[in-house]
């Protein structure tokens, strides 16, 4: 369970280190002050949560992608171009903020080599992106609608902002 008071932690000290809200606004404090961004974790175990993590770290993952269909199962929004994240490894620790750059959706057989390389996995091959994403995408889908090479994939391009 994620411990709110280390997330709150984490926010401040990414909050001061990031100058996410340098000025707070002339009514009061500003939203991005009093709440800290939605925390979650990579992948569906333990294990990946840690791998994509220490890529993300290293600078070498910078992009993500997630099946759209999951996004409605759960009734969360898809998302956006200015969107702050909290990384947690599988300790649940707050561990990275990224600031989503760039979002994209398209079928599934139109992931491009580009992204698979910027999702920084294995070899970074879009054959290596597409074998693993479609056995990720069949084993860990939130919704009932199995796997399909048209299926709408939500690709997102983000930068660290502040790692710990």
């Amino acid at each position: 369970m994620i411990d709110p008071d280390q997330l709150d932690q984490f926010w401040a000290s990414a909050r001061h280190q990031t100058r996410a809200n340098p000025v707070p606004g002339y009514l009061g404090t500003y939203s991005a002050e009093a709440l800290a961004p939605p925390a979650w974790s990579f992948g569906a175990t333990p294990e990946l949560a840690d791998e994509l993590l220490a890529l993300v770290l290293a600078g070498t993952k910078t992009a993500t992608a997630s099946a759209q269909w999951d996004y409605e199962q759960a009734g969360e929004p898809v998302p956006a171009v200015g969107d702050l994240g909290i990384v947690l490894d599988s300790a649940e620790h707050p561990r990275a903020l990224l600031e989503t750059i760039h979002v994209d959706i398209v079928p599934f057989e139109d992931v491009s080599a580009e992204h698979a390389y910027l999702e920084g996995e294995g070899d970074r091959t879009l054959e290596y992106w597409r074998a693993g994403h479609q056995q990720f995408f069949t084993e860990h889908a939130e919704h009932g609608r199995g796997f399909s090479t048209a299926m709408p994939v939500v690709l997102e391009r983000f930068r660290l902002l502040y790692p710990q």
